[in-house]
């Protein structure tokens, strides 16, 4: 024995060594490193976050210098009216001789405006109610939670437009109209999360040293239920940018001469036949536009679950 321990101090080692290399080696990574790395092996998430991406970008570049684009998307010109898509005009000109590529890239900021300020209405209020009726219970879970089916019972778009019809026309109304229809949704998800955390032992050891029940529920519960509010909210971007087109397609969203993807599609339908361009363009900006984010929406659920996640 005497031996052998003579060996390994020698050697520079301990017998318990290889035991701890093994341990460290099996150390694990933390909850964010390893979804980014699984969100990066999925192919499809990637491709969405790009293209999510370039979109912000084009936002953000036509929001600052819009004078980088090739024409005015709102000057109008009615001797170059119906024109089909060419070096000059890559995606045509509308009934108004209006350049449609260069009126899809503008319309990216209100697309993405109204589908992030409507998410962040209906995620402040919505995760605020869920949680309180989740980890008070009794009268008030009841009360919230019955209001909510209520708003629940009736499609999501005609409460809109009922709301649209209340506040009237206009970007800011769509926002508020369309934040408020998803409110039940993030209060459902965020309610039936913490009815299965708020036993927990970490929440009665804030109980026991004396937190109120703001900080328990902001600083000890909300944070365990972000994965859940994370992915909610990237898929109801999708839903908010949608809902958005439908209203503007129905004339009761943006208003013109405001470049709407919605209203591009919804004027363009009269020209199917003549200038199919007028609706096939407007149309693909907000397939793809609502395909990434439920893709990378997907991706994200996936990376979060550690039984579909890819290492």
């Amino acid at each position: 024995m005497a031996a052998i321990a003579t060996d390994t101090a020698l050697n520079g080692q301990t017998p318990d060594a290889p035991e701890t290399e093994e341990r460290a080696a099996k150390k694990p990574e933390s909850l964010w490193k390893d979804m980014w790395y699984s969100l990066c092996q999925n192919k499809p998430a990637m491709v969405s976050l790009f293209i999510i991406a370039l979109l912000v970008v084009v936002a953000i570049v036509t929001a600052v210098a819009p004078g980088i684009l090739p024409y005015d998307p709102y000057a109008q010109d009615l001797s170059a009216s119906f024109e089909p898509p060419s070096a000059a005009h890559w995606f045509g000109t509308d009934q108004q001789g209006r350049d449609i590529f260069c009126r899809i890239l503008i319309g990216s900021q209100i697309s993405l405006t109204v589908g992030l300020l409507s998410v962040a209405i209906s995620l402040a209020i919505g995760v605020t109610l869920g949680a309180v009726a989740g980890y008070k219970g009794g009268v008030i879970d009841t009360v919230i939670m019955r209001f909510m089916d209520m708003m629940l019972a009736i499609p999501s778009i005609l409460l809109a437009i009922a709301f649209m019809a209340a506040l009237g026309r206009g970007i800011d109304k769509a926002i508020i109209a369309i934040g408020f229809v998803s409110i039940p949704e993030y209060a459902r998800i965020v309610r039936s999360q913490i009815l299965a955390v708020k036993q927990s032992d970490y929440v009665a050891a804030a109980r026991v040293i004396g937190d109120n029940d703001a900080i328990i529920i902001f600083r000890h519960v909300l944070p365990n239920v972000l994965p859940s509010i994370i992915v909610r909210a990237t898929l109801g971007i999708s839903s908010a940018i949608l809902d958005a087109a439908a209203l503007g397609f129905l004339g009761l969203g943006v208003q013109p001469p405001a470049a709407e993807w919605g209203d591009m599609l919804g004027r363009g339908r009269n020209y199917i036949f003549a200038a199919p361009y007028t609706m096939i363009f407007p149309g693909l900006a907000i397939t793809v536009t609502v395909l990434a984010f439920n893709l990378l929406g997907d991706g994200i659920r996936d990376a979060f679950d550690p039984k579909a996640r890819k290492r």
